[in-house]
């Protein structure tokens, strides 16, 4: 484990495992931490250079009182390259670290992005008044914004840990792995609600559809059948931007949100043979 200090002075917890060639900067979702991403950090091709975060209010990673804004997020990760500097890099985002990436893209641009790969990640994941009904189907929003303030409350609320663990078991179905969904509900308590519940509203209210045809960097949209993200949504994200390819995974490899921790044999092999 390392640390480095962002630019208004929170300590970010990362890991790098060293190697050689482009690094893969990968980026967890919203709640869990950089052990999401455990089979991949060895386990891709030899001698690859991975690194990995917790964002902050993730993880070992400070929890301040403040910034926590997908934005926010994406000026840490800036942080993050300057601080390593990679001049050039290969980025995988996961659920809301694909967001994180996107809004990265929006910000600074793609100069530093080789390969790019989104996995399970709505271009909105909330329905928002003023989308038509087909525009909600095909950005995969999965709430409403009625829902997403009444999610939001509840986390918040007296029985926020057994509503937070009720989230998490709904990205899984089918046969889930116990061990699986053990780890994930235990990594998820490291985020507290005053940083959670923010960021939550946050990730859930943004619409990336205006930068997804800006991405012009090759890149991979991973999506998975037995998760809660319709991978309609993930159809639709491939089909706006340019070029990308769209891979995925039928239930029998991934029930569930979490295909790297699954099948990591299938996701990472998936996954080197883009980069590579």
């Amino acid at each position: 484990m390392h640390e480095m200090i962002t630019n208004d002075g929170v300590r970010l917890t990362y890991r790098d495992s060293g190697g050689d060639g482009v690094p893969l900067v990968m980026l967890h979702g919203w709640g869990q931490t950089q052990e999401m991403f455990r089979h991949q950090f060895e386990e891709l091709a030899p001698g690859r250079r991975v690194v990995t975060v917790d964002f902050r209010g993730h993880g070992r990673s400070d929890k301040p009182s403040h910034g926590y804004r997908v934005a926010r997020l994406a000026r840490d990760v800036l942080d993050l390259v300057d601080h390593l500097g990679l001049d050039a890099f290969d980025a995988l985002g996961w659920s809301m670290g694909a967001s994180v990436w996107w809004s990265f893209v929006d910000q600074y641009g793609t100069g530093r992005i080789r390969r790019f790969v989104v996995v399970d990640q709505p271009a909105a994941v909330a329905a928002a008044p003023w989308m038509a009904p087909a525009e909600q189907r095909e950005s995969g929003a999965i709430f409403d914004v009625a829902g997403l303030l009444e999610l939001g409350a509840a986390l918040a609320g007296p029985e926020g840990a057994t509503v937070r663990e009720d989230f998490v078991r709904s990205m899984f179905s089918g046969d889930t792995d116990p061990d699986v969904l053990a780890f994930v509900t235990e990594e998820i308590r490291s985020t507290p609600a005053y940083a959670g519940v923010p960021l939550l509203f946050d990730h859930c209210a943004q619409d990336w559809r205006d930068v997804l045809d800006r991405i012009d960097v090759p890149t991979l949209v991973l999506g998975c059948e037995g998760s809660h993200v319709d991978p309609a949504s993930q159809r639709f994200v491939a089909g706006r931007i340019p070029g990308a390819r769209l891979h995925v995974f039928p239930a029998s490899v991934a029930s569930s949100h979490f295909p790297f921790l699954e099948n990591p044999g299938e996701f990472n092999a998936v996954v080197e043979k883009f980069l590579s």
